[in-house]
């Protein structure tokens, strides 16, 4: 079983300290940031289940974290922890999205019981990380694909893309849909990555040959599963 991911944004660099020990004790992995600014740059690679949000910070505060999060990601979870308890910033805390506002001070073992209550159903279905495709388990929390008991790895980005393509099975999936999910952009050096990560992807799935990715002139790629002849 995979540890949950937690970005723990607050630039109260002892304190935080405090609370990411407390939070690795409960065997999560934790990321900190001590600024809005490095909070964003750390978000895209790092994909964090939860992200523990301050709003008074520097080079960028919590509201605009958020608000630069949710353009990106409606699903990941964000709880904002904070000394500001007017109520105009829990509302504005919540029209961003956010999923719960936690004034400070605050216990720990309630913000863990709080956390526990949220990630619990992305632990509890574990298996929505697992996909049959063709005769191929493809298990995205381990970035590896077996078949036959022979299991073989691949980069967390080879992961990413083929966890996009296999969401959306035999269906194209635009490119520039891709490039902005995984890269956060289109640029051209991105677009030469994305071109080496699908050619690594398509050998690594000859293993299975009712499995293959094709190209779609001027829109994307389509991972197609066909039946196996006898």
């Amino acid at each position: 079983m995979r540890k949950l991911k937690i970005l723990l944004v607050d630039d109260d660099l002892r304190n935080s300290m405090l609370l990411k020990r407390f939070l690795e004790e409960e065997d999560y992995r934790v990321t900190y940031a001590n600024n809005g600014k490095e909070a964003w740059e750390l978000f895209q690679p790092l994909k964090p289940d939860l992200v523990l949000l301050d709003i008074n910070m520097p080079e960028m505060d919590g509201f605009q974290v958020a608000r630069k999060i949710r353009e990106k990601d409606k699903s990941v979870i964000i709880f904002f922890l904070t000394d500001r308890t007017e109520i105009s910033d829990r509302l504005k805390g919540f029209s961003l999205k956010g999923n719960d506002y936690i004034p400070k001070p605050f216990y720990p073992e309630e913000l863990i019981a709080k956390i526990r209550e949220r990630l619990g159903d992305l632990d509890d279905n574990e298996n929505n990380y697992r996909y049959q495709l063709g005769y191929i388990i493809f298990d995205y929390s381990l970035c590896m694909i077996e078949l036959n008991s022979i299991s073989q790895k691949m980069s967390v980005r080879q992961a990413d893309i083929l966890k996009i393509l296999a969401d959306n099975i035999n269906s194209v999936v635009d490119r520039n849909y891709i490039l902005d999910k995984i890269w956060g952009c289109d640029s051209y050096s991105n677009s030469l990555s994305l071109n080496v990560q699908i050619t690594y992807l398509r050998k690594m799935l000859k293993i299975d040959r009712t499995l293959f990715i094709s190209s779609i002139k001027k829109r994307g790629y389509i991972l197609k599963v066909i039946k196996a002849t006898p």
